[in-house]
């Protein structure tokens, strides 16, 4: 067999791992975090869903009062820190940042079992992401005490019937970062830098060590073209190593303001773009593929939070240096589904609204 057709066999194996590896779901994402000079970090996800889930964006103060799920056995808090976030359905949290920086991003992972309750108090997984905003400025911070286990995941449906189940990402403006995923019940953490992105099935072991089969291959000479989530882990993985860490004279005359930290927010927007699956593709017998209905891109320095919905022509962000968090004050809301049009920054363009009630109801598991 010559050189080349062994090197074929080899790829296409490894694609065929690849796909064995992941469930039969058509509901995806993919999440990076960027470091470079100047203290710049950028962390960047996307949304793949089957359907429009109705995003829209909120303001939410600090001192809020929160329930974690519904009865008596509800884990209780307030919160300490105020946030900007993305709701899905407007019966969850799945994304955004708080005023220290901390980024949450969750995102749909077929294998996940939260296990049973042991007694503790629960959370419903529309809230988990928030209970990091709410309750931590660092990635260590959280840790620490989520490393605890000190409450216990509740698995809910969602409006479309079926159950929601994911994963955890999170980062802090130190470029600090953590993927949390419960597996047969036991909670895993990835604690460090060095874990920057994040996609769907597998579970984050085996999309590592996939990831690092294809390092050995060298992402200029092949890389998995698929829509498959471990395909995006790959791809995503190289485009961010090959970012450049300080400004580039090639780049800085395409964006508007010759700073790198502009160089560094075109550059994830582009990324997470790359990895993004186009509007109108979705195969229901396929692994992972489903369209791409928006993006968000976190300047955890600046402390914006951009948001880029593949049904809008521009992308608008929030300055959460200008959002008032105290506790006197109401959520607020950025109504984005139905087709809304914004660009620019937008803080001053929220409304104050009664947040939606936390997806409830009997649980799954």
């Amino acid at each position: 067999m010559s050189v080349l057709k062994k090197k074929f066999f080899a790829l296409t194996t490894v694609a065929l791992m690849s796909s064995s590896f992941v469930t039969q779901t058509v509901h995806a994402c993919s999440r990076t975090t960027f470091i470079g000079a100047d203290q710049v970090v950028i962390t960047a996800r996307s949304l793949d869903w089957a359907e429009d889930s109705s995003p829209d964006l909120w303001l939410l103060p600090r001192g809020m009062q929160r329930e974690g799920a519904s009865g008596p056995s509800s884990a209780k808090w307030t919160s300490k820190y105020g946030s900007v976030m993305t709701s899905f359905y407007n019966v969850a949290s799945i994304d955004g940042m708080n005023e220290k920086g901390l980024v949450a991003n969750t995102l749909y992972l077929a294998e996940t079992d939260y296990g049973k309750s042991e007694g503790k108090p629960l959370i419903s997984i529309s809230l988990w992401g928030q209970y990091a905003l709410d309750n931590f400025a660092t990635v260590a911070e959280a840790v620490q005490a989520l490393r605890q286990e000190p409450f216990r995941i509740t698995t809910r449906k969602l409006p479309n019937g079926e159950a929601a189940s994911g994963h955890l990402a999170l980062s802090d403006p130190s470029g600090d970062s953590a993927i949390l995923e419960y597996i047969d019940g036991k909670l895993r953490i990835h604690h460090g830098k060095k874990f920057t992105v994040m996609t769907n099935s597998p579970v984050y072991d085996q999309q590592l060590a996939l990831n690092d089969y294809w390092k050995t291959v060298g992402g200029l000479e092949f890389l998995p073209g698929t829509n498959r989530a471990s395909d995006r882990f790959v791809r995503a993985s190289f485009l961010l190593a090959s970012l450049p860490t300080k400004i580039d004279p090639n780049i800085i005359t395409a964006v508007p303001s010759k700073s790198f930290e502009n160089q560094a927010l075109a550059s994830m927007t582009s990324l997470i773009r790359g990895v993004s699956v186009p509007l109108g593709i979705s195969v229901p017998n396929q692994p992972n593929i489903a369209s791409t209905f928006w993006r968000s891109v976190a300047n955890q320095k600046s402390l914006t939070y951009t948001f880029d919905s593949a049904t809008s022509p521009n992308v608008f962000w929030v300055d959460l240096k200008k959002v008032d968090f105290a506790n006197d004050k109401q959520p607020s809301k950025l109504a984005v589904a139905g087709g809304m049009i914004y660009s620019g920054e937008v803080s001053a363009q929220f409304k104050p609204e009664k947040l939606f009630n936390w997806l409830q109801g009997d649980p799954v598991n």
